[in-house]
C-alpha cells in the first residue's frame, strides 16, 4: 500500500492531508468493496502498509478502518510484516502489531517465519510466513564476522533458503497451503522500485522459493504485478496504487485465487487471475521541437493533445534548441495542461558553442559576414537558412542606418 507517499499531490483544503493519501485510499476501498461483494474467504496482505516505519495516527486509523470492514465482513485478514513495516530500532513494535496486542477478530499478523492455521468461513488454509527479517535476526555476530558485503548477502540468502525448506515440512498435506512472503525473487522485473541497487540486499533464487508443498506461492516487496512461476503459482501483486513515473505503464490491483480441493482425490487445483484496478493515471509526454520549427509553442501543445490529461499525473519534456527556447510561451502550455491532476514541465537546450570565424577578430569581419558565416556552420534546412539570411540583413541594414545617439 505504502499509505503516506504524497509526491505529485497537494494539500486537501477539507482534511488538511495530502490529495495522493485519499488516492491510495480509494484503491484500497475498491479492493475492501470487491472483497466484500464476493464474499471471499481471505484477504492475504504481502507487506509495507505504510511508506515510513512510523506511520501517523490519521494513516493508521484510516487503514484500520479498512481492515475492519473486512473483519465484520466475515472476511480473514493476514498481515505479513515487510521492510517499510520494521521499527528502526528492535524492540520497537511494528506498523501493524496493533492487530495482534487487540486480538482483533480474523485478523492475523506475522511477524516471524512461521506456519498459522487460519479459519474462514470456508474452511482452515495454511500460510507459512516469510516476513522482512533484520540481518541481526538471520545472523549472529559469529556468522558475520570478517565477511565483506557480498559474503554477507549469501549467507543471508542461505538462511532464509533454509527457513523456507524447514517451514514447508510443517504444513497439514490434508489442509490448503501457502507461503507468504516479502522477498526479492531474482529475474523478478522491478517497477518503481528502481532506485534500488541490486546487491544492497539479499536475492533468493526462484527454485528455492517455489517449493512444491505450497498450492500458491505470495510475494510482496516488488511493486510490479508478475508471475514468476506457474507449478506452483508464484506471484507477486504488486502495488495496488502507482507511487510514481516507474509505474506509469504498469497495471495496478490484485490476484484472485481459488483453491478447490477434491473430495475423492484429496488433490488440489488453483486457479488465478490478476483484478486490475483503476487508480491514478500518469503521463510522459516528449516534445522534440525541429530546428527549422517556427512555431515551437504549436508543436508542444500538438504534443499534449495527443493525450488524456484530465486527472492524470503528468510530466512533459520539452526538447529544443537555444534559438528555440525564447519562443516557447509556457502561460499557453500550463493552459493546455490545466485538467491535468497535477503537471510538471522541463526543457532539454541543445546549447551549442559560438561560430568559428577562421582568423578574423570580431572588428575584422562585417555583421553580414558573420551571420553568413552563423547559418552556413548551422545544420539549418535550405529554407530556413534563406529566411534567417532575408530577415537579418533587413535588420542590419536598418540598423546600421540608423543614426548613432
Amino acid at each position: 500500500m505504502h499509505l503516506g507517499v504524497e509526491s505529485y499531490g497537494r494539500i486537501d483544503p477539507a482534511s488538511g492531508l495530502s490529495s495522493r493519501f485519499h488516492d491510495f485510499l480509494a484503491t484500497f476501498d475498491k479492493l475492501v468493496d470487491y472483497a466484500l461483494e464476493k464474499r471471499v474467504d481471505l484477504v492475504l496482505f504481502c507487506g509495507d502498509a505504510f511508506k515510513s516505519r512510523d506511520p501517523s495516527q490519521t494513516q493508521q486509523r484510516e487503514f484500520a478502518r479498512r481492515i475492519k470492514r473486512l473483519s465484520e465482513g466475515g472476511i480473514s485478514v493476514f498481515l505479513l510484516i515487510g521492510n517499510h513495516d520494521l521499527p528502526n530500532a528492535v524492540g520497537r513494535a511494528t506498523t501493524t502489531e496493533i492487530y495482534d496486542t487487540l486480538a482483533v477478530e480474523s485478523v492475523y499478523v506475522a511477524d516471524r517465519p512461521t506456519t498459522h492455521k487460519v479459519k474462514t468461513k470456508n474452511g482452515t488454509i495454511q500460510i507459512t510466513a516469510l516476513p522482512w527479517l533484520r540481518r541481526s535476526v538471520l545472523l549472529s555476530k559469529d556468522d558475520a564476522k570478517n565477511l565483506n558485503f557480498e559474503q554477507l548477502n549469501q549467507k543471508m540468502q542461505d538462511v532464509l533458503t533454509r527457513i523456507i525448506k524447514t517451514e514447508a515440512e510443517k504444513p497439514d498435506p490434508a489442509l490448503p497451503s501457502i507461503l507468504a512472503a516479502h522477498v526479492w525473487v531474482s529475474g523478478a522485473r522491478i517497477g518503481s522500485e528502481d532506485t534500488m541497487t541490486i546487491g544492497q540486499e539479499q536475492v533468493l533464487l526462484p527454485g528455492n522459493v517455489a517449493n512444491p508443498a505450497f498450492d500458491y506461492i505470495a510475494l510482496g516487496h516488488i511493486h510490479r504485478h508478475q508471475l514468476l512461476c506457474e507449478t506452483p503459482p508464484m506471484a507477486y501483486a504488486g502495488s495496488l496504487e502507482r507511487l510514481d513515473f516507474g509505474d506509469e505503464k504498469d497495471d495496478k490491483g490484485f490476484y484472485l485465487v481459488d483453491i478447490k480441493t477434491d473430495n475423492k482425490t484429496g488433490g488440489r487445483k488453483v486457479s488465478y487471475r490478476f483484478h486490475k484496478l483503476e487508480g491514478r493515471r500518469f503521463i510522459t509526454i516528449k516534445a522534440d521541437i525541429k530546428l527549422d520549427d517556427t512555431d515551437p509553442t504549436a508543436s508542444v501543445l500538438e504534443a499534449i493533445f495527443k493525450h488524456d490529461v484530465k486527472d492524470a499525473i503528468v510530466r512533459l519534456h520539452i526538447s529544443l534548441s537555444q534559438e528555440s527556447e525564447g519562443q516557447i510561451i509556457d502561460s499557453q502550455i500550463r493552459s493546455a495542461l490545466k485538467e491535468a491532476y497535477y503537471f510538471t514541465f522541463s526543457r532539454d537546450v541543445k546549447r551549442q558553442s559560438r561560430v568559428r570565424l577562421g582568423n578574423h577578430s570580431a572588428e575584422e569581419i562585417t555583421p553580414v559576414d558573420a551571420l553568413e558565416a552563423y547559418v552556413k556552420d548551422r545544420d539549418f534546412s535550405l529554407s530556413y537558412g534563406k529566411t534567417l539570411l532575408k530577415y537579418g540583413k533587413e535588420l542590419i541594414k536598418e540598423q546600421l542606418s540608423v543614426e548613432p545617439l
